[in-house]
This record gives C-alpha cells, sequence and structure tokens, in this order.
C-alpha cells in the first residue's frame, strides 16, 4: 500500500461520501455538505450567501495564554480536504488559486484526517472547562496553513459551518510558519507537508505528517484516544541504531545490559508529558476510570526481552501510558484497529501503512536512523 498525505477520505465503511467529490473538494455549498466528520445529512439550503451556525461556547469564553496551554498547530491541508485547490494552485499558479477560493467562500471544505482529533480535543476541553471554569490548561488549537490573507474568508466560514473552536490563525502567505509555531509555544505540529515537518523537528518541536487511509474506522466522541510508537517517538533513536547495525541479537544484548539506564527522550516525549498533565487534572478530581483522555504505548518491542527498559524510562520520566503493548515484532494494525485512536505516531512508513490498511489515522514522525534505513517487509523486528 502506498500512502500520499492528500489521500482521500471516505466514510467509516470505506465507501465514498456522496457530498464529497471525488477529488476532495465539497460537491455543495453550506446546506448539502455533510453535517458533521462521516455522518451526511440533509440540512435546509440557506436562500443565498453562507449560514453560519451558532458558537457552541457562547459568552465569557478567555483564550488561554501559549504558554500556559497544551498548542496543537493543525494544517489546513489536514484539518479540511483541499485536494482540489491544491491541484488549481499547482496547474494554474498562485493568482488563479487565490481566485478559485474567493469565488467558491461560501463553500465548505469536507473534513480531512486531523477533523476527528480537533473534536477530540475540544471536548476535552469543555469537560476542562466545567471542572476548572478559570484554568488556562486548556488545548488550544491554531490553525497553520501557508494560503494568502484572502483565504481566510473560507476558513473560518468552513470553522463556523463545522462547528469547531478556533480563534486563533496563522497564514503566512506562502512563509514558513516554524518561527510562528515557536511563538505559540507549540506542543504539537500536525502537517500534509513532510519537509516542514521535518524542519519543525529539527528546531525541536513535536511534529508528525498525517496521512489519511482509503477506509476510516469509528472513532470515540467522547474520550481522545493518542497512540504512540516507542523508539524514535517517545524515546531517542539509540536502541533503533544498535539494531539497524548490528542485528536483533546485539539489539537484546544491548537492552539487557542497559536496562538501568534511562533511553533519551523523542520528538514526542514532550507532547505525552503535556497530555499526562491534563490527564492529572481530571484524576484530581477522581475522574481517573473515566478520564476523557487516554494513551498508549504500541510498540514492536518485545516486553521480558527489551520492555523493561521502556516501561522503567517512563516511570523516572513521572509518565505513563495507560496501555503498553508490546508486540514482540507482531503487526501493529489489527491491535490499532481494536484501539481506535484519533491519532497514532510511528517513524516507520512501513508501520504508518500497516495502520492505514486497518483503517487508523497514522502520522509519521520522520526522525531517526529508521529513515535512512527502511523497514523491509520480510525482515522480523523487535525494537
Amino acid at each position: 500500500m502506498s500512502l500520499d498525505s492528500r489521500q482521500a477520505v471516505a466514510t467509516h465503511d470505506g465507501r465514498a461520501d456522496a457530498s464529497v467529490a471525488a477529488n476532495g473538494d465539497s460537491k455543495g455549498s453550506w446546506g448539502d455538505t455533510e453535517d458533521s466528520y462521516g455522518h451526511s445529512g440533509p440540512v435546509n439550503k440557506p436562500k443565498s450567501g453562507a449560514v453560519r451556525r451558532a458558537r457552541k461556547v457562547e459568552g465569557g469564553i478567555f483564550f488561554p495564554k501559549p504558554e500556559n496551554a497544551v498548542t496543537i498547530a493543525v494544517s489546513s491541508r489536514v484539518l479540511f480536504r483541499t485536494e482540489t485547490e491544491q491541484k488549481v494552485f499547482e496547474e494554474r499558479g498562485v493568482e488563479e488559486y487565490l481566485k478559485y477560493q474567493v469565488e467558491h467562500e461560501n463553500e465548505p471544505f469536507a473534513p480531512g484526517p486531523a477533523f476527528p482529533f480537533v473534536k477530540a480535543l475540544e471536548t476535552v476541553n469543555s469537560q476542562l472547562r466545567e471542572l476548572y471554569p478559570d484554568s488556562e490548561e486548556l488545548f488550544d488549537i491554531v490553525l497553520v496553513t501557508y494560503n494568502h490573507a484572502h483565504v481566510g474568508v473560507r476558513l473560518i466560514n468552513t470553522i463556523n459551518y463545522h462547528n469547531l473552536f478556533i480563534e486563533r490563525f496563522c497564514m503566512t502567505g506562502g512563509s514558513s510558519p516554524i518561527g510562528y509555531l515557536k511563538a505559540y509555544h507549540t506542543n504539537l505540529y500536525l502537517s500534509a507537508d513532510a519537509e516542514k515537518v521535518r524542519e519543525a523537528l529539527a528546531e525541536g518541536i513535536a511534529a508528525a505528517t498525517m496521512f489519511t487511509p482509503e477506509k476510516l474506522i469509528e472513532v470515540s466522541d467522547t474520550q481522545l484516544r493518542v497512540a504512540f510508537d516507542g523508539d524514535a517517538v517517545l524515546f531517542s533513536d539509540e536502541s533503533e541504531r544498535i539494531f539497524k547495525t548490528h542485528g536483533l541479537d546485539k539489539f537484546f544484548e544491548h537492552e539487557k545490559e542497559h536496562e538501568n539506564k534511562l533511553l533519551d527522550h523523542g520528538p514526542l516525549k514532550g507532547f505525552l508529558e503535556a497530555l499526562g498533565k491534563l490527564q492529572k487534572k481530571f484524576y484530581e478530581k477522581g475522574h481517573r476510570l473515566d478520564c476523557p483522555i487516554r494513551t498508549y504505548l504500541v510498540t514492536a518491542r518485545s516486553a521480558a526481552s527489551s520492555g523493561i527498559r521502556a516501561l522503567k524510562t517512563l516511570r523516572a520520566w513521572g509518565l505513563e501510558t495507560d496501555e503498553a503493548l508490546f508486540l514482540a515484532g507482531a503487526p501493529k494494525g489489527p491491535m490499532l484497529e481494536k484501539i481506535r485512536p484519533h491519532i497514532y505516531f510511528d517513524d516507520q512508513m512501513f508501520h504508518v501503512e500497516g495502520a492505514a490498511e486497518m483503517g487508523t489515522i497514522a502520522a509519521h514522525v520522520p526522525y531517526g536512523i529508521a529513515q535512512k534505513h527502511p523497514h523491509k517487509k520480510d525482515s522480523s523486528k523487535s525494537k
């Protein structure tokens, strides 16, 4: 299976959504696009122009300072479906692209692969606001786009149509957004642009390239579920380098000898830490068992021979995942299908593709030795 970060979205059962054209653009205007992600339904058409839905949060709302919030920066190309617009840009140039966007600004973009993840973040925020009305420790979502400000009208109309609570925009007009991400104290950056993701990682910002499977499994609308690979994602690629250079036996030997030595941190360790801080706020109110955030470690490491070092490292960091799955080289896709995460992070495209085949929205973290030595399908691995 070959994935493209702009690959078409389908509904949960794998059939093409009737309200979305095959090229990814919305067929209709505000009245005849899908009501919410994966669920189509008729909506009364407006007489003319766009119809803005009532904000789901009314009055008295404050916006957290970036340094206090868990800031998630999301590219417009992964939050929404923009394949048609991208094609116009590539084939006809920027001026025709801008003209096209203005002419279609009353047509909402269809949801993209990051849409259910963002909706889940907002669900968590609603519960945090109920428990801690004055707290700024919330998810703060920033829409990041290379678009010119003219396109902002269509993006705002789309956000209002889908009833998303996103008030911070970063429209760079073709410039790199990385400097702005640092100013926003970004905890996670999701994009369809692998080059910009690598640039963000090089600046110490947790980032991943998002992909969309041809079919989508249904995900929870009451609990945010985030799954992580271990090596080169939560942890450094130290152990991965041993495996790639010296093989599996040396890897097991190295892990046994160093089981009491902590692994260095990987690019997404900080994001897991941020999730953990929000989880503890629910625990403090007696909501450990029904916490609306759940995290998973899904690793190809073996439990007895190499898993102990990973668990000891997490414990020493003061971090935990709600569930830890040590697969000893078994495919991750079937397990992820059972977990049904809103997003799964892995450093190897082999595992990202395997997850996508089972309907999981997966994101690639292009970090570490595996980028130079891709995983082979016929190899057995236990990292």
